[in-house]
């Protein structure tokens, strides 16, 4: 077993995946994954809806005129829904649950990227909400914050450098102001 360090290290975002399919065991590792995640008061608004059809997946993956194509081609994708009726906390619960699951996709080898349908639009500037609420016959009565795609990785990415770790956003105290990066020096 990797330690967390290692772990959130490795996961890396994954946007191309092979033809494999998920195991029952790893997709119900997954969603119990999510179903572990806190939420606010214990108030669990969150709701699933796991999409494995070729056809389902490719009309997914044209929710968004970018950021959305890698859909067609993942294993399994997640749509993560939650209550604002249940929460008030409604966009931090289920985005909890969803770094949850895609932890646990890394934990299993498996590659995941996080795909926002919350507050963005499709090409013709329709609610990407509205485009998967109709797709998947989602009441109005849940929001749909994210699909996440997970499936077996086609590309292998290097684990996240230390270097690129921005520590100047980091106060001790009281907020200071983070001093100007070396980008914005050599501009002078």
């Amino acid at each position: 077993m990797e330690s967390f360090a290692s772990l959130i290290r490795q996961r890396r975002s994954t946007r191309k995946f092979t033809s494999e399919l998920l195991t029952p065991e790893q997709v119900e590792a997954i969603m119990k994954a999510a179903l572990m995640a806190p939420s606010s008061k214990q108030s669990t608004p969150w709701q699933f809806v796991l999409v494995e059809d070729k056809e389902m997946l490719q009309k997914l993956s044209e929710t968004r005129q970018n950021g959305s194509a890698f859909l067609a081609g993942c294993a399994l994708a997640v749509v993560v829904m939650a209550a604002p009726m249940v929460s008030d906390a409604w966009i931090e619960d289920a985005s909890i649950a969803a770094i949850y699951m895609q932890l646990q996709a890394e934990d299993l080898g498996l590659g995941s990227c996080w795909c926002q349908i919350h507050g963005r639009q499709r090409p013709d500037d329709s609610e990407a909400q509205d485009y998967v609420r109709q797709l998947l016959d989602i009441p109005y009565q849940l929001e749909v914050l994210c699909i996440v795609g997970i499936g077996n990785k086609d590309q292998v990415r290097k684990p996240f450098d230390d270097a690129h770790l921005q520590w100047e956003k980091i106060s001790m105290g009281k907020y200071q102001m983070p001093k100007n990066n070396d980008k914005e020096e050599s501009k002078e």
